[in-house]
């Protein structure tokens, strides 16, 4: 699978083998991406014997939806839907804030492209996927959206662009949404977070999220 940062994923299904893997890899002679649970040793062993070297780890959270104390929503900024949203622009914010997520390269987001992936797929509900909005300029400050899985809801991104930082957005964001879940009788969501992204820790802590796993992303380079 190629990623629109021109990274190669290799997805491999649960009961995939050491044959499975070996022709993958004799067919494929640049950098190769994949992904483990931190706690599959059987997979990471597979993986690892076979050139894989770990690029990145991250957690995985579950975020009680119950409202946190003292949440508001900052002056100035109001908040849309994605689905009220304009494309090209809504397009535009999603690469920018993709390009600063630990582990995505230069992201290249297509319009068209992000709207198939977004409006249709069938866990995308408006309600849960905001952007908010300078209230002046009418410019597109940051995002959260919640996808709505049959199990859990997950918690796809929460970002703001540099400019809005450090004014609560990206705090507000979360808590409108976590708001929403509650109402819909949903305990937690889940997440996944890089464990060198600071910020986002520090964020998703403050909302009392407990770790429940981890996932550790791998790459195997040519010789």
């Amino acid at each position: 699978m190629s990623r629109p940062d021109a990274r190669t994923y290799l997805v491999l299904p649960g009961d995939a083998g050491g044959p499975q893997l070996d022709a993958v890899l004799a067919e494929h002679d640049g950098d190769l991406y994949t992904e483990a649970g931190e706690d599959d040793g059987d997979r990471l062993a597979l993986l690892t014997g076979r050139g894989f070297t770990v690029a990145r780890r991250e957690h995985v959270y579950a975020v009680p939806t119950a409202p946190p104390d003292g949440s508001s929503w900052p002056d100035g900024f109001g908040v849309v839907s994605a689905a009220d949203a304009d494309l090209v622009r809504l397009a535009a914010l999603d690469q920018d804030l993709r390009r600063s997520v630990p582990g995505v390269d230069a992201w290249r987001t297509d319009p068209e492209a992000f709207r198939r992936e977004t409006f249709d797929d069938p866990q995308f509900d408006p309600s849960t996927y905001l952007i908010a909005v300078d209230g002046g300029s009418g410019g597109y400050a940051g995002l959260v959206r919640v996808w709505i899985r049959p199990s859990v809801p997950r918690l796809g991104l929460i970002g703001v662009r540099a400019a809005y930082r450090r004014r609560g957005l990206a705090r507000a964001l979360v808590a409108r949404v976590l708001g929403i879940m509650h109402e819909r009788g949903a305990a937690e969501v889940v997440c996944e977070v890089d464990e060198t992204n600071d910020g986002s820790n520090a964020l998703f802590a403050g909302f009392g999220a407990r770790r429940i796993g981890g996932n550790i992303e791998l790459v195997r380079r040519p010789a």
